[in-house]
């Protein structure tokens, strides 16, 4: 396959995937988010895959993968393609088994790319906002010293997303594409991945609205069409304590915690009902959450 082609079979069946980063234990709202994407999968009679995104091996730890075939198991969610366990992942189907696909889909985006050697800290101390200052964008040619690899973002640039205008330019700037640790960042990764397993389904909290936006502004400059035919829904966010976004370190709050402490998954059941619009009263299984979901189709 070529960095810019789709596969054409089977481009009219709905396929999604679960994609959890094994960057800490599994929480409520990663839950909900995996039950939300396995109804959408299945009411329409598509096909689900699991990748497990590990391209930050820095941050993957052995049990976070198992921790998320386990949680898989308790919500009872199945899949059709993708890793049967933690052995099987770590064996077939890590992403650092990929490097040279990310690579190649890097070089066909070498004329929008530029070398930076700038650390987060010297970005911080330069830019009031967080947002990447622009220092190293005339740089010609790969430097000696570490260094990543950011795609050039025009400030102007805007891309819609589900009928919103995101401001690419202002909200992510020049991103990076290839980190100093001669690793694939999340947006390449991910966009590869979605691309090759031809997914046109994908769902997302609020949160991920910029990365979307992204890697559709990647995926036009790569010819990728089935991605940018994709379906997103980008969901609400569930909050923890004072209103704060759920985090994987907060062991607390943690689908292994809940399950420890006796709870079913019914709580994170209930919780998709909401989404879904439907009486989180009457829903007391997974199946009953399937019919509910179908019949409000």
């Amino acid at each position: 396959m070529t960095a810019f082609a789709d596969k054409a079979e089977g481009t009219n069946r709905t396929r999604g995937r679960l994609a959890p980063t094994p960057s800490g234990y599994l929480h409520l709202g990663n839950g909900v988010n995996f039950v939300l994407t396995w109804l959408m999968v299945r009411r329409e009679g598509g096909v689900l895959k699991l990748r497990i995104d590990d391209a930050d091996s820095a941050r993957t730890r052995p049990e976070y993968v198992e921790d998320i075939f386990r949680q898989l198991e308790w919500l009872g969610l199945d899949w059709d393609e993708g890793p049967e366990g933690p052995d099987d992942f770590h064996r077939r189907h890590s992403q650092l088994l990929r490097l040279s696909r990310y690579r190649e889909m890097l070089a066909a985006l070498a004329p929008s790319l530029f070398a930076c050697t700038c650390s987060r800290k010297e970005i911080a101390a330069r830019s009031a906002d967080g947002l990447y200052p622009g220092t190293c964008r005339g740089r010609r040619g790969r430097p000696q010293a570490p260094h990543a690899l950011r795609v050039r973002v025009e400030d102007n640039t805007v891309v819609g997303v589900e009928g919103e205008a995101v401001a690419l330019g202002r909200v992510m700037g020049d991103f990076v594409l290839w980190r100093r640790e001669d690793l694939p960042a999340y947006q390449l990764a991910s966009l590869t991945d979605d691309l090759d397993d031809r997914i046109n389904l994908i769902v997302r909290g609020r949160d991920l609205l910029a990365s979307t936006a992204a890697q559709l502004f990647l995926a036009e400059r790569l010819g990728g069409a089935g991605f940018l035919a994709c379906r997103f829904h980008h969901h609400p966010l569930l909050t923890g304590p004072a209103g704060r976004k759920l985090s994987k370190s907060d062991q607390a709050l943690s689908l292994a915690a809940m399950r420890d402490a006796g709870a079913s998954p019914l709580a994170v059941y209930r919780e998709a009902a909401r989404f879904l619009g439907l009486d989180p009263a009457m829903i007391v299984s997974l199946t009953d959450l399937l019919a509910g979901c179908r019949a409000a189709a």
